[in-house]
């Protein structure tokens, strides 16, 4: 996700490395910056009666062409309009540079204006969309009733489903089990497990047991934060009293912000690297090599030759460390339709199309991903079994989620950088509750 806070900018290949490679929009936002809406929008013209205007990362390609030119996503869509004799004219938008807007700030700007029918929306896109009323309550959808649960409670902002997705994205570490068993050491469960581990390679010559970026150790904050409120069967009570200001995100935090102090002080990651360091550029080489044994990654890295998908060891994807052992962390896109969308209803008949069991199916079984529906299992390789399993046992955190009025990703991603940069635990406290404040005024 692209995310800014106090006036910081982060250009869109920065962005690329922090969030969903399967999920399009992912590889495609940037931070906010000045520049005109329309900079950059391509527009692909059909000549059809019907037609769904759909604001989207991805443009159009030649129906001939060779599948492995076509996303998995375009082919659900070349299904809708088959289907229901309607065309999808894609209007795009690629943030050239910093001094762009984000692919997010023209969605905004879009919905707002009423200018589509149909988007494809980032997380925190549709958490303010939502909150506005700009977007379309899809519960009534046939297809809703095959979603799993984290799709619906991440996307539901005031009660209403304002999004969908095609695919679930999961983020965990990415093990080497040969150094593991090479000095005997069972995959950690819980946070001090993994000290343990950690402690045990450095004493062995290690130098820096995890690698690290600067966008992902957040992950190991929300599964410590975060493990009982979405395991523990109060969930909406608990995120109703952080809405309300009666409970403090800091108080669910802090336990994660000591865990990677004591990561820092212990030498287990180096704070400097990760503070400058892009998602892979910094710790790819290093755990491929088998230099560092554990690395953080989503769950598309395993399956790409590009990230790890091709070790010349025995690699597990497993959970974070929690109280209630490995802990996946999820996230994921959505699929929204404007509220006074001029296609609204034809922009709800692709959904049905593209969101049923046999598109999901497809396009599950082409990017190998976790699918929204919870009748739909995907085929993943062996690496990447132990983080399904959590997942198919409905064991995770979410990374997002709409129905928080705090911002999730973004604005913990850059607290933890404060503390990459040396500020103290009780600083970064001080600055969530400072955000929280600022989202209760909202």
């Amino acid at each position: 996700m692209k995310y800014m806070a106090k006036g910081k900018k982060f250009s869109w290949k920065r962005i690329m490395g922090v969030c969903l490679t399967a999920a399009m929009l992912f590889m495609m936002t940037a931070c906010k910056g000045s520049g005109k809406s329309d900079v950059n929008l391509a527009i692909s013209k059909e000549e059809n009666d019907r037609i769904v205007n759909m604001y989207s990362p991805m443009e159009k390609v030649d129906p001939n062409a060779e599948n492995v030119a076509r996303s998995a996503s375009e082919k659900t869509l070349r299904m809708a309009e088959e289907k229901l004799g309607v065309t999808v004219q894609y209007i795009t938008y690629t943030a050239e540079d910093y001094q762009d807007k984000s692919y997010d700030d023209v969605a905004l700007a879009r919905v707002r204006n009423n200018m589509d029918d149909l988007y494809l929306l980032n997380p925190d896109t549709i958490q303010i969309l939502g909150e506005e009323g700009e977007l379309m309550d899809l519960s009534d959808l046939e297809c809703v009733k095959n979603l799993r649960d984290v799709v619906k409670t991440a996307n539901t902002v005031n009660g209403k489903l304002v999004a969908i997705p095609q695919e679930v994205v999961a983020y965990g570490l990415f093990i080497n089990k040969d150094m593991f068993d090479e000095y005997n050491l069972e995959l950690p469960e819980t946070p001090e497990d993994f000290l343990k581990c950690c402690k045990v390679f450095k004493e062995n010559g290690i130098e820096t047991p995890v690698g690290a970026n600067r966008w992902w150790l957040e992950s190991f904050v929300f599964a410590q934060a975060y493990a009982d409120l979405y395991n523990g069967g109060n969930t909406e009570a608990e995120i109703e009293a952080l809405n309300s200001g009666k409970r403090k995100y800091s108080g669910y935090l802090r336990p994660g912000f000591e865990f990677l102090q004591e990561m820092i002080d212990s030498g287990y990651i180096d704070a400097k690297k990760a503070y400058v360091s892009e998602a892979l550029e910094g710790e790819r080489e290093d755990f491929l090599a088998q230099k560092t044994p554990i690395v953080m990654a989503y769950w598309g890295a395993a399956n790409t030759d590009t990230a790890y998908g091709n070790t010349d060891f025995n690699m597990l994807v497993i959970g974070f460390p929690s109280s209630r052992g490995q802990m996946p962390v999820v996230s994921m896109t959505g699929y929204g339709i404007g509220i006074d969308a001029e296609h609204r209803e034809d922009a709800k008949d692709i959904l049905e199309v593209i969101l049923s069991d046999e598109a999901l199916q497809i396009y599950t079984e082409t990017n190998k991903v976790i699918s929204p529906s919870k009748n739909i299992g995907v085929d993943c390789i062996p690496a990447l079994k132990p983080l399904n399993d959590r997942i198919e046992e409905n064991v995770y955190v979410l990374g997002a989620n709409a129905g928080m009025k705090m911002e999730q990703w973004g604005n913990i991603c850059l607290v933890v950088r404060e503390l990459l940069n040396g500020s103290t635990v009780e600083e970064c406290m001080r600055e969530i509750d400072r955000l929280q404040e600022e989202s209760l005024k909202k």
